[in-house]
């Protein structure tokens, strides 16, 4: 009978399990894991926290007796694995409860050792009050920290996913919420620009937000704690919470001489075995290929850590299955706003020297605007201009984001191009899109750009440009707010206005979203003026200024 050891019970662990135990009846598999419960929900820890989810044992997906009595596999918590001995194939296990060291012997050994919070190395990440949320025992002392202390007011250090939930959830208990980012911008999955739509609307909730300054160090305070920043400012708190990412649990691979990747994940091929042939590895601790950019990456996501169990357990059996990589799909809740993205994005892919590509906005309504409810979605996509492929998208907004974003990572997986996005037949009923929806917009926008019928002005750069500014929405519209220098010539009186524009300069058009400057630049086109088009018009404009990236 050949053993499967496996380390780690919750999703990429857990999977492998029952997967294997599904292909071969005949193998023995025990899973150790050195917390009290396995196979629990991570992603709702959050919602405990929030009491959106009031039972705790909602967060268990399946029990130790549920995977001896359905799958027949051993489950042994508060167990940890010490060592792993490669030359004669055991573990040293530590049973957690006695102290007791013994030796198991294994065949095939699978380390899904997951991640572990970052917590920094400056005083005071230890004092009481600061937590991180990793656990249901994390979660559940904060509840309790809570329910018994009652804080006024929480700082919240780190903008990402997280950091993000645990924002709504504190909000949800009644706590004034400061949210602390050390990079420029929060959510680092998004680029700068789409991520301050976010910013915007914690801010409209009554969150505190702070970008570009960083923990130094947390001091108890009479009022409890008091979280100091890296540029000196002070801010009292009766609750701190650390969201400042997962670090890989690879001390036991690398202690073992298995390859550790240069992002500090264990290193494995596309069938997910590491650098010894006995012994595969899944999960939040490895190392796999970006399928975007080709990079290698470490993605802390339940759903590529379950596909990865899956892909092993068949490798295990001698199935032929392989990881394909990830592109980093993921989403987050906040206030009832959705944001998601997938594949890469702008700044990752300047970031490696790619440059032969384009960025698209547009912020069409999540349905027909003619049906009452329509949202507005913001919506960023990257493609190639060498091929059209689609490369990134980022959305943001109330309704109808998930599934756009669902649809452009499908396309991303299949190698599409922008004219599959344009050409894509999707559901419409005017409640739930539009009969051009807004991933065929997208489509259709970037085809123009890449046929030639626009030219697409760099945002980036528009302080420097020597271009003339046109706006042309209507008087009313510019006398609310507009870009500065830019000149009011409306859509509706162009072409009987068109001859005060000058022909020796660029004129980069703009309008409310995109679609009248399109109008616009065409006519001009058409007309001999070297017309370019502001992507996403002054909508795109509020963004990026709130980003800092223009002016």
């Amino acid at each position: 009978m050949r053993r499967v050891l496996i380390v780690g019970g919750v999703a990429g662990g857990a999977s492998c399990a029952a997967r294997l135990r599904r292909l071969d009846e005949s193998c023995e598999i025990v899973v150790f894991d050195r917390g009290p419960y396995v196979s629990f929900a991570n992603c709702g820890l959050p919602y405990y926290v929030g009491n959106v989810i009031a039972d705790e044992r909602q967060l268990l997906v399946a029990s130790r007796e549920l995977f001896q009595q359905r799958f027949n596999i051993d489950v042994q918590t508060m167990t940890e694995v010490r060592a792993i001995h490669r030359a004669d194939r055991t573990l040293t296990v530590c049973d957690l409860e006695t102290g007791a060291l013994r030796t198991e012997r294994y065949d095939v050994l699978v380390l899904a050792p997951g991640a572990s919070p970052v917590r920094p190395p400056c005083a005071g990440v230890d004092l009481p009050g600061v937590f991180s949320v990793r656990s249901i025992p994390d979660s559940r002392a904060i509840r309790s920290w809570i329910e018994q202390k009652r804080p006024v007011k929480a700082v919240v250090v780190g903008g990402g996913l997280i950091g993000l939930e645990m924002v709504e959830n504190l909000v949800q208990r009644g706590l004034q919420v400061c949210l602390l980012e050390k990079l420029d911008h929060i959510l680092p999955p998004l680029d700068p620009e789409m991520s301050s739509w976010v910013v915007e609307h914690l801010e409209a909730h009554g969150v505190e937000v702070h970008v570009g300054d960083g923990l130094d160090h947390i001091e108890p305070h009479d009022a409890g704690l008091c979280v100091v920043t890296e540029k000196g400012h002070r801010h009292v708190a009766g609750l701190v919470i650390l969201a400042l990412g997962v670090k890989p649990e690879v001390h036991l691979a690398r202690d073992a001489g298995l390859a550790i990747g240069p992002r500090g994940g264990i290193l494995v091929d596309s069938q997910m075995r590491t650098s010894d042939p006995y012994i595969w590895a899944v999960g939040d601790a490895v190392e796999t290929q970006d399928v975007v950019t080709g990079q290698e990456t470490i993605l802390p996501l339940a759903g590529p850590a379950n596909r990865q169990g899956r892909i092993a357990a068949d490798s295990i059996a001698g199935r032929p299955s392989k990881f394909r990589g990830v592109q980093g799909t993921a989403i987050v809740g906040v206030f009832g706003l959705t944001v998601a993205c997938t594949g890469a994005t702008e700044k990752g892919l300047r970031r490696i020297g790619a440059s032969n590509f384009a960025a698209i906005y547009l912020h069409p309504g999540h349905h027909a605007g003619y049906f009452p409810g329509a949202k507005p979605i913001h919506l960023k996509l990257l493609f190639s201009l060498d091929d059209g492929k689609v490369l990134g998208a980022q959305a943001v907004g109330q309704e109808g984001v998930d599934k756009r974003i669902d649809v452009l990572a499908t396309a991303i997986q299949f190698g599409g191009t922008v004219d599959d996005l344009a050409e894509a037949e999707l559901c419409y009923a005017p409640q739930y899109g539009a009969a051009k929806d807004p991933v065929n917009l997208a489509g259709m926008i970037a085809q123009n750009v890449l046929h030639g019928d626009v030219e697409l002005a760099d945002w980036a750069t528009l302080d420097r440009s020597s271009a003339l500014l046109l706006d042309v929405r209507e008087p009313d519209e510019f006398a609310a707010g507009h870009i500065p220098n830019a000149v009011s010539i409306p859509l509706s009186q162009l072409r009987t206005r068109y001859r005060e524009l000058p022909r020796d300069r660029s004129v980069y058009v703009y309008c409310g979203v995109g679609q009248r400057a399109y109008f616009a630049a065409r006519f001009l086109r058409h007309h001999g003026f070297q017309a370019a088009n502001l992507s996403g018009g002054y909508t795109t404009y509020l963004a990026l200024r709130r980003a800092g990236i223009v002016p």
